[in-house]
């Protein structure tokens, strides 16, 4: 039984506030999964090729730069056919490097733009969710959960891009956040946050 699923996502450290909403938005979906959410590494930190290669979708974020690794993280999630969607922030100068990079990838995929975070939370919400929905079997989805999912993607593609204020500190660090539904606790004490509970990754 899948109880987990694995997010991968690669930016750098001039898009923190992104990186850290990424890491926190995917407890509004309404499913009984866990999330094992991995970041491109900080500096003095290692890098994680598993979670990469078996990621569920990775994310690629680019805004003003491109810094190593996340240019291998890329070329590794190609290589393990991971799905892999690249987000490129609108109005943003970049740096030569992150310019060629741009061009590099339009000659294999298609970026998607944003505007700002509250532009990126709206997106990946509905696509993490529409992940989800295409594999209810992969993720064994009780057709009561399934419902859910589809009324929350209809509502998200209906309604309005809600505003998200930035927030800085201890942005873009991995974490595992576990579903109470479907994970059970051996040992140890769970902060609990609705119907789940986050421990951060060491």
């Amino acid at each position: 039984m899948v109880d987990v699923f694995r997010l991968y996502i690669s930016a750098a450290n001039d898009l923190e506030p992104e990186r850290d909403l990424l890491g926190r938005i995917v407890t509004e979906i309404p499913t009984t999964l866990g999330w094992r959410i991995v970041q491109t590494p900080h500096v003095g930190e290692s890098l994680n090729i598993e979670a990469i290669i078996h990621s569920d979708v990775h994310i690629l974020l680019l805004g003003s730069d491109i810094r190593a690794p996340i240019g291998f993280e890329w070329l590794m999630a190609r290589r393990a056919q991971r799905i892999s969607h690249l987000f490129l922030k609108r109005n943003t100068p970049r740096t030569l490097a992150a310019q060629a990079f741009v061009r590099e990838i339009q000659t294999l995929t298609n970026w998607r733009l944003f505007s700002d975070i509250s532009d990126l939370r709206h997106q990946v919400l509905i696509l993490i969710t529409d992940h989800i929905i295409n594999h209810p079997r992969y993720y064994e989805l009780k057709e009561n959960e399934l419902l859910k999912l589809k009324t929350f993607r209809d509502e998200l593609q209906s309604a309005e891009k809600e505003p998200v204020e930035e927030t800085r500190g201890g942005a873009g660090d991995s974490s595992v956040i576990l579903s109470l539904e479907r994970f059970t606790p051996s040992e140890g004490v769970l902060l609990k946050h609705s119907n789940q509970a986050k421990m951060s990754e060491s």
